[in-house]
Order: structure tokens, then sequence, then C-alpha cells
């Protein structure tokens, strides 16, 4: 994957490109980071430096917790390190090991609300670096814990970059997530090769949400993660989340957009902003037939293209 390309629009000498750079030390883009990492990352923020105890012996760069509910470890780099990788799959064991721990955190930052949300079997680590070798980016998939690798860069006028480039096990797939099955269990894809992750879809919505899925994965690199009460689609954070209601015959998407942008429709799109459910997203659209994921497709396009 090459790196993003940033111009400045000049209408006197014409577009200038912007030549991206790394930070002088670690901590500034940890801090930076930090302070925005909901919005970039859709990661709630924690801790900074958090200590493992003296038998592990390590601190962790960023404790957080993410929109979905999973705990997660955040490592930095300033450059390109290949320690970054084993560091932070240490890092992620120690934190599966201290539960109650974290959960303590949890509740002493967040309340006691969000310790019911934690789900321990999607914890994650995130390592953010100016690059990767090509050993990690292969190892990334034979880690048997989620692993996300960003890509970052620093441009004049205080910009910064983050671009995810390998994920795992959950990234963009080939096919619809109940199609990407072996023993009941859906799948989702990095470069192609598969890996499991618990989900169902209820026969009835099968054709319907094979259908959804294509609409939802043709924005370019987009992440399809079945976690326990939902599918989320993500280009870094949600930007989609689907829920099964069998019962009506309808599948719920919950996207990423401002309701107040949108005309409401009655019994096809609404305001949840005020309403609590399952996912995340504040517009709620309901996909009961073709003609519904028809009238959709440029809702789903604006979901995906403000990502």
């Amino acid at each position: 994957m090459t790196d993003l390309k940033l111009f400045r629009l000049d209408a006197a000498s014409g577009d200038v490109e912007l030549r991206g750079s790394t930070v002088a030390r670690e901590v500034e883009l940890q801090r930076r980071v930090e302070a925005g990492m909901e919005a970039m990352l859709g990661i709630r923020f924690l801790a900074s430096e958090y200590p493992t105890g003296p038998w592990h012996r390590g601190r962790i760069d960023t404790l957080g917790l993410d929109e979905n509910g999973a705990p997660v470890v955040v490592e930095y780099k300033k450059g390109a390190d290949s320690g970054v990788l084993s560091q932070a799959s240490s890092y992620l064991s120690w934190l599966c090991s201290a539960r109650h721990e974290f959960e303590a955190l949890v509740r002493e930052r967040l309340g006691a609300e969000a310790v019911a949300e934690v789900d321990w079997r999607n914890a994650r680590a995130v390592c953010i670096a100016s690059d990767f070798s090509r050993h990690d980016r292969v190892a990334v998939y034979d880690n048997r814990r989620r692993m996300d690798l960003v890509r970052y860069r620093v441009f004049d006028g205080g910009l910064l970059s983050l671009m995810l480039i390998e994920s795992s096990p959950a990234s963009a797939g080939t096919g619809p997530a109940w199609q990407r099955s072996r023993e009941g269990q859906a799948t989702a894809s990095v470069g192609g090769r598969l890996r499991a992750a618990p989900t169902s879809v209820p026969e009835c919505l099968r054709d319907l949400y094979g259908e959804l899925d294509e609409a939802l994965t043709a924005w370019g690199e987009v992440e399809v993660a079945p976690l326990r009460h939902y599918i989320a689609y993500r280009r870094m954070v949600n930007r989609a989340s689907v829920l099964f209601r069998p019962s009506f015959g309808v599948i719920l998407v919950y996207l990423a957009l401002d309701p107040s942008t949108v005309e409401l429709e009655v019994d096809f799109t609404r305001d949840m902003r005020d309403i609590g459910h399952l996912g995340t997203g504040d517009l709620e659209v309901r996909i009961a037939s073709a003609a519904h994921l028809e009238k959709a497709g440029p809702l789903i396009r604006r979901a995906f293209e403000a990502a």
C-alpha cells in the first residue's frame, strides 16, 4: 500500500504536495493521539503509561475501551520498529490476565454502565508507527489475538494522518460474513486469509444481507467485524452497525451520519441520538426489501465517504 498523498490547493502556482514526516519524539505522537483518540480510532481513553506490575515489568503506552466494548492496548513507535508487534502482543496477554484490574479502571473512568459493555472476546492491540516490516505485516495474521497496524505521518500545518494497513482477525472480506463460514462460524478476512469470529445470520434474511454486505463493503478497505450483538463495518472507526430482526423480516443498519442532515421517513429512517440501541451510529435505516436497500444507497455512501 502506498503512502497517503496530501496536496495544498494553490490557484497561483498549482497544487503543492505536502511531504509527510515522522515526529521528533515518540511522546509527541502518543499525546496527540490520546487527545483525540475517540474521534481518530473510536477508542475511549482510560490511562497513559499504565504499569503492568512487578512481574511483567512494563508500561502500556495507552489503555482504552473501543466503541464496540473491546479492551484496547495502544503502542506507539516514532519510526519503523519491528519489536512493536511482540511488545503489543505481550501487553495484550497481560491485559487479558488482569480483567478485574482493567474493569476497575473502566468503572473509575467511565462508570459502571461501561463495565457491563466490556467484551473480552474481542480485546485487541493497535500498533501505530511510521511503517512496519514485511515480516510484521505477515505475522499479524498468525497472532492469536486481534491486532491493528496503523501507519502515521505528520504534515505542515499541524496535520496528522493515520492509515490502517493490516488488521487481524477482522477486516475486509471478499464476500458477505455469513458466506465466509466454517462449522457455523462467520469469518472475516485480510488479504484473502480467513479468520473466525462468532455471528449468525437468520436464514430468512441471508439473501438480503448478502446484498447489503456488498453495499457496505463497496467503499475501499472496509473491515467487517462480527461481534456479540451486531456486525460492525469499520474504516478505522465504525461507519455502520448491522442487526437482524427476523421476526419482522428487517435488518437494522445504524450509520455514522448526523440525522439532522437527513430527511427522515417513517418506517425507514429514525434519529437515534436520544434512544439507546445496540451498535453504534446515530441514524437508523430499516432494510426490509431490495427497494429499501436501493433507497439506502446514498446514505451508506455518505457514511463511508465521511470516514
